[in-house]
């Protein structure tokens, strides 16, 4: 049977979605500062997505660990929650659970993975990540973080508590200054991971949580 990731609703839609993030260059970024919402809400016309490959090695992933719950830091218009849900969808079971700021982007992923037919298996929460995957009952056994960087590390410390043994960590855009701290973190094999860089785009680290 083949993989939902190659059906043509899914196709589609990431054809559709990785032609209109390739302008994000074209689009004026906002300078501004201030809090993450703030942020969030500033460029909300950003798509800032994985790349291609990216996202065929989360689906990778995720068909490899069957979680029952895998959650996401940072869904932006969906690309990479399209790829989880895809998997997920395959495995036969398991969630999906989105985190984004910009309200405007949750209503716009929402809407694309309906469109790609994986709406049944994905839920996008809006909202700071720290709050609002809070809610989510453990174990999780998958997460990816993609999100503001400074922010990475203290979204998984508040899912620690919570992840299964053997659980898979992927942080993508590693080569940001601002994850310094998230790679100390995972790369210390006192805090329980077993870690590794995967030449990705921007690089992913790829954790095990041991």
């Amino acid at each position: 049977m083949p993989a939902s990731l190659h059906a043509q609703k899914v196709h589609d839609t990431l054809d559709r979605l990785f032609a209109e993030a390739a302008l994000d260059e074209e689009r004026p970024v906002s300078r501004a500062t201030g809090t993450a919402q703030e942020l969030a809400d500033a460029r909300e016309g950003l798509y800032l997505p994985i790349s291609r490959q990216g996202g065929e090695l989360l689906y990778a992933l995720v068909r490899a660990a069957r979680p029952g719950t895998a959650v996401e830091f940072g869904t932006s218009f969906g690309i990479s929650t399209i790829y989880l849900a895809a998997a997920v969808a395959d495995n036969g079971a398991g969630r999906v659970y989105g985190t984004e700021m910009s309200a405007a982007k949750v209503a716009a992923a929402r809407a694309n993975l309906d469109e790609a037919g994986l709406g049944g298996v994905a839920t996008v929460l809006p909202g700071d990540a720290r709050e609002t995957l809070a809610e989510i009952a453990g174990p999780i056994g998958f997460v990816l973080l993609d999100g503001w960087k400074d922010l990475c590390l203290p979204v998984l410390r508040s899912l620690e508590p919570r992840l299964a043994p053997g659980a898979l960590v992927v942080a993508d855009d590693i080569g940001m200054s601002a994850m310094a701290g998230y790679l100390d973190h995972v790369r210390d094999p006192a805090n329980g991971y077993v870690s590794v860089a995967f030449p990705v785009e921007d690089g992913m680290e790829i954790s095990c949580r041991a």
